[in-house]
């Protein structure tokens, strides 16, 4: 059973110690204006106060809390129906209970228990018609007006209560959703069209207003004759172990994610090209250092190519090509080493 349906009916015990409580306050004073019967006092003091307990304890030795609970709550429906005909129908305290009990059943979240609650109420207000016979008196005295205040304020700060915290805790969840959907499975990177969308909004600050920002690319040198020879779960196992090369050099607000296969980028907004070269560098570096424990003789490298943002890159499209080429210039140059996108346009022509 799922751990929510297992909490419910601890989390409504004091919320029904509280409603029933209140909505026997409300209709004890009713039945002092009215100076009913010992019969009818007692009728609303098993409701009111002593129930919730005893429903409390049923869901307790219950096999299925979560379905007797369900039950508790439908009979709540009826005993609190039951108060109107006990209150000869005393038009503000009626109608509050009446409304305050479907909008419990309806903030439960369980599916149509508004609707079964209903018949519940119908038959509980028959019962109390038959305890306290049918008297029609609906007007309603400023002592029961007040009477009836701490149930609207205390309900209503109640469920706003349960309300908010549900709220909450729903946008947290939404919130881990979205971010595991901005990550890559395999690396814990960010997927490509998160880091993208990171790289659109530096290189528009560069424009704007000059930031600095710069452009990884990491490949994975011969990633095709490492899986080729040791299987995909190795590849996989590279790819990993470069990830986690890559966050350990990453700050805080740069960006570092997947761009396809073994392809590996990383957004460094801020920054100037020399301190995005030194990272380069080390990341580089340490990736050759990385040895996986059951093929301690496979030697890892990789090729960066780094392209600083720059007034030419009209588009994100243009800023990647540039570190594109930077990357393709430090394979044809003999791959593990990194190259610089501004270097290539000073380069002569050959």
């Amino acid at each position: 059973m799922p751990t929510r349906r297992r909490q419910m009916p601890r989390r409504i015990y004091p919320l029904r110690i509280l409603g029933m409580g209140l909505g026997g306050m409300v209709a004890g004073v009713v039945l002092w204006e009215r100076q009913a019967s010992l019969y009818a006092w007692l009728a609303m003091v098993f409701p009111a106060f002593v129930w919730p307990h005893v429903a409390f304890l049923i869901t307790r030795r219950s096999a299925d809390p979560y379905r007797a609970e369900t039950r508790n709550l439908l009979i709540d429906s009826a005993m609190a129906a039951s108060f109107v005909p006990m209150m000869h129908f005393n038009l503000l305290p009626s109608v509050l209970l009446l409304t305050l009990t479907m909008v419990d059943k309806i903030s439960t979240g369980i599916r149509l228990l508004w609707a079964r609650s209903i018949p519940a109420m119908v038959a509980g207000g028959l019962l109390g018609a038959m305890l306290a016979g049918f008297h029609w008196a609906p007007d309603t005295s400023m002592r029961v007006i007040v009477a009836c205040l701490p149930v609207m304020v205390l309900h209503t700060i109640s469920v706003s209560v349960v309300s908010y915290r549900l709220i909450r805790k729903t946008a947290q969840q939404n919130q881990q959703l979205d971010e595991l959907r901005r990550l890559d499975a395999l690396t814990g990177l960010f997927g490509r069209g998160h880091w993208q969308e990171e790289a659109e909004a530096a290189l528009r600050r560069h424009h704007t207003r000059g930031e600095p920002a710069c452009m990884l690319l990491l490949d994975i040198d011969h990633f095709k004759h490492i899986n080729d020879a040791h299987g995909h779960t190795v590849g996989d196992e590279v790819i990993r172990a470069l990830a986690h090369v890559v966050r350990g050099n990453v700050r805080a607000g740069d960006c570092a994610g997947r761009y396809g296969g073994d392809e590996f980028a990383i957004i460094l907004p801020g920054m100037q090209a020399s301190a995005a070269m030194a990272i380069a560098q080390r990341i580089r570096e340490q990736a050759e250092a990385v040895r996986l424990r059951k093929l301690p003789g496979l030697r890892i490298t990789s090729s960066i190519g780094v392209a600083a943002a720059d007034h030419r890159h009209s588009n994100l499209r243009a800023w990647i090509d540039a570190a594109d080429s930077a990357l393709y210039a430090a394979k044809n140059r003999g791959r593990n080493q990194v190259a610089w996108h501004a270097e290539l346009e000073l380069a002569p022509a050959v």
